[in-house]
């Protein structure tokens, strides 16, 4: 099992002793339908969430899904044009520590 996918199950875990039912409405909600629906794909879901998370400065969950866009196709150089992208909407301290996440997923997926 990758480092990756044992940081987010010890995540959900933790999650789960304290809201029980939010990790529920994750699991079947989010990721079983909103995640599912034929409108968007997954990569364009995974474009839109990781902007998202860069531009509230959301490090723990960026870490997540900066792992999930490249599995949804998304590559190095596009998750590098959305950091660059937004340090100018978003501000350059988010961008920064969003590469910092981004080079420590790549370097764990190698």
């Amino acid at each position: 099992m990758s480092e990756q996918k044992t940081q987010t199950e010890n995540l959900r875990d933790r999650i789960r002793t304290v809201a029980p039912k939010l990790m529920d409405l994750t699991e079947k909600v989010l990721f079983g339908d909103v995640w599912e629906r034929p409108q968007l794909s997954k990569r364009d879901r995974s474009l839109i969430t990781v902007a998202a998370l860069i531009a509230l400065y959301r490090p723990e969950q960026l870490r997540i899904h900066v792992g999930r866009a490249l599995e949804n196709g998304v590559t190095k150089e596009e998750l590098g044009e959305i950091i660059t992208h937004l340090a100018f909407y978003s501000g350059w301290p988010a961008s920064v520590s969003a590469a910092d996440i981004a080079k420590r997923v790549f370097d764990e997926r190698g």
